[in-house]
């Protein structure tokens, strides 16, 4: 199981102390979401649990050295569909960076989904997916789009 280098999701370190001390007081609530990659597992959903649970000692042997995990459905395996479902878990709790974002967005971009298809799959609006372009730069994502020629008032 390997963590993604996508993840949009931004923990301050006072939430992250608050989860530790409740994956300490309450256990694992709510499973690492995983899916297929390769040879082994990319976390789709439960970064930070994965990352307490193997690095913090007592949540480690408490857990006898294993992670509580859930492997999540997909249609396809690619890379877009785990980004796509990191996304989903995240703003269904409504937690996002906004600049982490429109990089998944230009990412899914490249992987030539449309605008249409990347708005459903992340529950966005056409001009949310939009203005996230825009924060990732509108040369890059719109070069390839045709445009009328300009005129000038002489």
């Amino acid at each position: 199981m390997r963590a993604n280098d996508y993840n949009p999701n931004v923990m301050a370190p006072v939430e992250q102390r608050l989860l530790h001390t409740s994956l300490l007081t309450e256990g694992y609530t709510q499973p690492v979401g995983v899916a297929q990659a390769g040879q082994g597992y990319s976390v789709v959903d439960g970064y930070h649990r994965m990352q307490l649970g193997k690095h913090k000692p007592r949540l480690r042997e408490r857990l006898k050295g294993y992670l509580p995990v859930v492997l999540v459905h997909q249609e396809s395996g690619g890379d877009a569909e785990r980004r796509a479902a990191t996304v989903r878990h995240n703003r269904a709790r409504g937690q996002n960076a906004v600049t982490a974002m429109s990089d998944l967005v230009r990412d899914m971009a490249r992987l030539g989904w449309e605008d249409g298809r990347i708005a459903k799959e992340l529950g966005m609006d056409a001009g949310e997916v939009l203005r996230l372009k825009q924060i990732s730069g509108l040369a890059e994502l719109f070069g390839d789009e045709t445009f009328s020629q300009a005129w000038t008032v002489e």
